[in-house]
């Protein structure tokens, strides 16, 4: 038996005539100027092409090995990935609804009959039947809504690309702003021991001049006060170094106390806070938003809402779903064979729910709300990112001139410190005075080394602001 229906070319041909739904025109515009207000021309130029991984501007191997092993080991990034992978995974699979289905059916049945005729009956009280076939389904998709169901899909796991990529902007910045909190303590408990030694040989000198009647207990008492003071400053600093170690270790997959020996402080140079470029490029507002992946992400998430309204408005129309199967079979085993006696069986099917007491309208009202709050969030999140890129210029130009003025103020103090051991030298000044000079000098030297590691803190505030720092940036 042959039954001929519409061709399949002239039904794909009609499913792909209409597609319900509005289209989607791009992200709405947002307000931007051309350029940033807070950027300092002398220190932040607008022009030139941005360094995307600006952390190596540091000039800096253990912090570029750290950030590549977070990269490839971190498992806050790991878990992005992996969702990342679903979200793939579902378009895949929203492109393969759209296609037919098909499967294959083998069937081997004995069936006893109950007797109705009497001896003389013609019927068979038993029966074999033995079938083989293929079978297939295709829902035409008329109106566009499994497109619809495509687009979106695909929109969502672009959206899942960028939560990637912001992912590992954060992650370069968390590495990096660790890595210079660690340095930036290891050297300020470098100065406190140097400090403490210094001190250390004033309280021994002081007290052999004591023994031979040339200084005054309470000479001793106020240089055993300091040594005691300073040491009070330096003890917490180790605590905080194991807690920097451990970050380090948790950014980089590993566990507390593996980095320990890597990360210890074994020359004066390995405790040197890293310091930005002397010039740093920061482009415009519009290449903010093409580099921010959170923006890419709300952009992306903006397209997949509004093709899920077009997805659920193709609920009001029609369906044609294609059906048909064929096959062979019969009694015997043998009419397996027969490929010439085949059934064949095709039937369209139109369904329509034109019933549904409101339900498709409030699915499609509830698209539109969402597509409305991805809108909203895309705005916020436009001018949140513009927002703390101007934040992070502002707090970078502003941290730069302190860096200067407490350079300076160091330099004084070195100065006097130095005047200071002169004129006791000559006797016109006493160990006192020496030991409040160094005071003052090991003070501003602390002061100048906080000042430059939260200047590279502002820094790398500033590339993450900016987008920098994953590997699609530029």
């Amino acid at each position: 038996m042959k039954l001929r229906f519409i061709p399949l070319a002239l039904l794909a041909a009609l499913g792909g005539c209409t597609t319900v739904g509005t289209d989607y025109a791009g992200p709405p515009a947002t307000p931007q100027a051309d350029k940033f207000a807070r950027a300092d021309a002398a220190n932040t130029p607008a022009e030139g092409k941005a360094l995307a991984q600006w952390w190596t501007a540091f000039n800096d191997p253990q912090l570029d090995a750290l950030v590549q092993r977070a990269l490839d080991a971190n498992p806050n990034l790991a878990l992005t990935a992996a969702r990342l992978r679903q979200a793939r995974a579902s378009l895949h699979t929203e492109q393969a609804n759209g296609r037919p289905k098909g499967g294959a059916t083998a069937l081997a049945a004995h069936a006893h009959l109950p007797s109705s005729g009497g001896e003389d009956s013609v019927l068979p009280s038993s029966l074999n039947l033995y079938s083989v076939g293929f079978d297939a389904t295709w829902e035409v998709d008329l109106f566009g809504g499994q497109r619809r169901a495509t687009e979106a899909a695909g929109a969502a796991a672009e959206a899942a690309e960028a939560r990637l990529a912001d992912a590992q902007l954060s992650l370069v910045a968390e590495v990096a702003q660790a890595y210079v909190n660690l340095r930036s303590t290891q050297a300020q408990l470098a100065l406190s021991q140097a400090a403490i030694e210094r001190q250390q040989r004033a309280l021994e000198l002081a007290q052999r001049r004591a023994q031979a009647g040339t200084a005054s207990e309470l000479d001793l008492a106020r240089l055993q006060g300091q040594l005691e003071s300073t040491r009070s400053q330096a003890e917490p600093l180790e605590a905080q170094l194991d807690a920097y170690r451990d970050e380090l270790a948790m950014l980089v997959g590993q566990a507390p106390g593996a980095l320990d020996a890597e990360l210890a402080q074994a020359t004066s140079s390995a405790a040197t806070v890293p310091l930005p470029p002397a010039a740093v490029t920061v482009g415009d507002p519009a290449a903010l938003l093409r580099r921010r992946p959170d923006i890419r992400a709300a952009e992306r998430t903006l397209a997949q809402r509004q093709a899920q309204i077009g997805q659920a408005q193709a609920a009001r129309f029609p369906k044609l779903s294609l059906m048909g199967l064929i096959g062979i079979g019969g009694t015997r085993v043998s009419d397996l064979t027969h490929l010439d006696d085949f059934a064949a069986i095709a039937a369209p099917q139109l369904s329509w729910n034109f019933l549904d007491f409101g339900r498709i309208s409030a699915n499609i009202e509830q698209s539109e709300g969402a597509r409305d709050e991805a809108e909203a969030q895309y705005r916020v999140t436009v001018l949140g990112a513009l927002r703390d890129a101007e934040d992070a210029l502002s707090r970078f130009r502003q941290q730069r001139t302190t860096v200067a003025t407490i350079a300076r103020a160091k330099a004084s103090a070195d100065r006097a410190a130095s005047l200071t051991t002169a004129r006791q030298r000559a006797g016109t000044a006493n160990m006192i005075d020496v030991l409040d000079a160094e005071r003052q000098q090991l003070g501003a030297e602390q002061n100048l080394a906080q000042a430059q590691a939260a200047l590279t803190g502002d820094f790398i505030a500033l590339q993450k602001a900016l987008g920098l720092g994953w590997k699609g940036s530029l």
